[in-house]
């Protein structure tokens, strides 16, 4: 594609336009030379902007629709586009010369153009690009019946970005908007990343002009450097493919620098500069079955370190669009490097998408062979042309999304927000009391994600339970917020019950029975009841409170049994009679770390998390109750990249903020480079912090931190 690209741009005669096509398209039929002909003919007098052969234009989109798909009658309709909308003739007329199937084509080509010059903003005005969304949907709706309409109209767009110097700046600007918010997306969705990528580079050019030069720069400063470390870790990957039984001609090794967009993205996304992205570099491995696909993966990791939460398996689940690879993102001497790992037949679905169908199929089989199930069954007939857009742009904008209350109310959340976000969103109130939550009409639970143009509809119920795990699932400040306040609600009212429970256990040990009203009335009287009740965790504090609870009542003459310390299996017991067995209850699994309450049954006690709804249960019962932590609480370790300034002092202030943040450094390995200016240090450390989403945002406020990953579970980024 970037051949093609190269070269159209700077061709300005028909007949090096015509011997471009041929090229691509070198088995013509009678048919086509017709279709050639004709254009010729009907775009003789017309001139582009720039002065040129205005059949130039049509000649090129022809060409790079020969190199997408192989389907002769899309390269026919692809010469004829504007014949219809700019010269005298008419549809019939095309449907008499070439057939209904051209001409199906050639209309809708027309109607997109029609619906474009009557509804999209002008290119001189200010307002903003959002109400080209109806141009957008009924566009999408007239083409729908023949998604090659879509292929065609991409690589037309494609052509106008690579001439779009010849327009008036203002132009270009809204020209390149309209591309990156309506077509990219629609390449996007069609799976065709040869078109997207450039038509996201060239709108990007046009859009941010200064931040497309800082990154231009930059890998212009670098090529040298990036290049020769793509072409010494290619060479290690084919030496490491034929030690793992490969022949040479069973796999294709590639490297690439990734395209100037989606580093942009990565660059806005994580707050960064273009020297602090690992991953400039990515390389792909072809193979010829879906197995060897899996070998690779195993002599990769076995011979490079993976950055685990980057490991995607799109072989096990394709996207909706038939995309299917591999993603690994791994440590090599020099830097890191993502490897995509794909059979061929995956790589022409990953780089054609929809059109491979007609690339690689006979071209009359195609309407037979193709699935458009998951395009058709997106909600283009929606009533409100925003929850449309919203839909059909996909992850454009991928910081926010915007969702719908059945009503048409639009909610903007950010990215990965879940059902229980949006609840917030309404209300806090009805956050509260949500229990589930209806996504299209269906119903799925409240950590559901939510996608862009979703219609959210909360379910509620006053006898609804806030789960404070929910928490760290949460993406809103405001969802954040309400669970904490309920959560902290809970545990406060958990704590009161258990210290008074706890006490109470105590008493029945007495000489004289205390009852426990009359515990409950000493809590009530205590001027710092509410740090009294963290005695249920807090050893320190229990120590306090029995001791004056004791000497209350021995000041009655009445005698007590004295609370002692004991430890059995994992946990820490403190209470006045002798502990024979230690259980778990079926209801909460509290797993090592977790808050816990013992309640006494006869001679055992029961464990259970002390937000199990059980637990509470027994609570409120009165059940006897004694004190208990864990033995040894449990620390979690984690792999932390780092960016570094390289100036004196620096491994030192880092040392000295992580020991004040309580991480304990495991290992440090300095002096990793993505660049010649850009360095970055890899650390394990190891903390009691188990709510990772937190020691995330601690760590963040500190350092640039680029990667943090679980080493308890290296699966689960938290």
């Amino acid at each position: 594609m970037e051949a093609l690209l190269n070269k159209a741009r700077h061709i300005n005669t028909i007949e090096e336009a015509q011997k471009l096509l041929f090229h691509y398209h070198p088995t013509q039929s009678l048919l086509f030379h017709k279709a050639l002909s004709l254009a010729k003919e009907a775009h003789a007098h017309q001139k582009r902007k720039s002065g040129e052969p205005y059949i130039i234009h049509p000649i090129l989109v022809a060409t790079i629709t020969a190199l997408v798909s192989n389907d002769e009658a899309m390269i026919i309709a692809a010469l004829l586009h504007d014949v219809v909308e700019d010269t005298d003739y008419v549809i019939e007329e095309i449907e008499e010369i070439f057939g209904e199937d051209v001409a199906h084509m050639v209309e809708g080509l027309t109607k997109i153009e029609d619906i474009r010059e009557e509804e999209l903003i002008p290119s001189t005005s200010d307002k903003k690009l959002i109400s080209s969304a109806l141009t957008f949907r009924k566009m999408l709706i007239s083409s729908i019946k023949d998604v090659r309409v879509l292929v065609v109209k991409l690589c037309d767009r494609l052509h106008n970005m690579i001439t779009l110097d010849a327009l008036p700046k203002e132009k270009q600007q809204r020209i390149a908007e309209e591309t990156m918010v309506v077509y990219a997306p629609i390449a996007h969705r069609l799976g065709i990343s040869q078109l997207k990528n450039r038509l996201e580079d060239l709108s990007f050019y046009y859009i941010y002009p200064e931040a497309y030069k800082k990154i231009k720069d930059y890998l212009d400063s670098n090529s040298q450097n990036l290049q020769l470390k793509l072409n010494i870790f290619v060479s290690n990957i084919k030496k490491l493919m034929k030690e793992n039984g490969f022949e040479e001609d069973e796999f294709e090794v590639f490297g690439r620098v990734k395209h100037y967009y989606s580093m942009y993205q990565k660059m806005q996304r994580k707050g960064i500069g273009i020297d602090e992205i690992l991953d400039l570099i990515a390389i792909r491995i072809l193979v010829k079955k879906d197995i060897d696909c899996y070998k690779v993966l195993g002599a990769l990791h076995l011979n490079y370190k993976p950055i685990i939460s980057r490991f995607k398996d799109y072989i096990t689940l394709p996207k909706e669009n038939g995309y299917a690879t591999i993603h690994t993102t791994l440590f090599n001497d020099d830097g890191i490097v993502e490897a995509q790992i794909r059979t061929f037949e995956m790589h022409k679905t990953a780089e054609y998408g929809i059109a491979a169908h007609w690339r690689y199929k006979d071209g009359r089989e195609k309407k037979k062979t193709i699935n458009l199930d998951w395009l058709e069954s997106l909600q283009y007939q929606n009533d409100s042309v925003e929850e449309f857009y919203s839909l059909a742009k996909g992850d454009l904008f991928v910081d926010d999304i915007a969702v719908f209350s059945p009503d048409g109310d639009t909610y903007t959340l950010p990215r990965k927000s879940v059902a229980l976000d949006f609840a917030y969103a309404i209300h806090s109130e009805v956050g509260d009391k949500a229990v589930s939550a209806l996504v299209n009409k269906r119903k799925v639970s409240l950590l559901t994600t939510l996608k862009n143009g979703d219609i959210v509809r909360i379910i509620t119920d006053k006898e609804a339970h806030v789960h404070c795990s929910w928490y760290d699932t949460v993406m809103t400040s405001k969802a954040k917020e309400g669970i904490r306040s309920a959560c902290n609600a809970k545990i406060k009212e958990c704590n009161r019950l258990a210290s008074i429970n706890i006490l109470t256990e105590l008493a029945n040990h007495c000489s004289t029975k205390i009852s426990y009203n009359d515990i409950e009335q000493m809590f009530q009287i205590c001027t710092l009841k509410e740090n009294a009740y963290k005695m249920t965790s807090n050893k320190e504090i229990y120590k306090e409170v029995s001791k004056k609870f004791l000497e209350r009542f021995g000041s009655n003459n009445i005698s007590c049994v004295k609370p002692y310390e004991t430890i059995k299996e994992h946990f820490r017991f403190i209470s006045n009679f002798e502990i024979e067995n230690v259980e778990f209850d079926y209801c909460c699994h509290p797993k090592m770390g977790d808050e816990v309450v013992a309640f006494v049954e006869e001679d055992k006690v029961v464990i259970h998390h002390k937000l199990c709804q059980e637990a509470y249960k027994l609570m409120n019962a009165r059940t006897p109750m004694v004190f208990v932590t864990w033995v040894d609480e449990k620390t979690a370790r984690y792999q932390l990249i780092i960016s570094l300034q390289n100036r004196k002092g620096i491994l030192a202030e880092l040392l000295h903020k992580l020991a004040k943040l309580d991480l304990n450094v495991v290992s440090i390995e300095l002096g990793i480079k993505s660049s010649e200016s850009a360095e970055f240090c890899k650390l394990e450390v190891e903390t009691q912090e188990q709510n990772a989403k937190r020691l995330e945002e601690k760590l963040s406020k500190k350092f640039k931190l680029i990667e943090m990953i679980s080493l308890n579970d290296a699966y689960s980024k938290k």
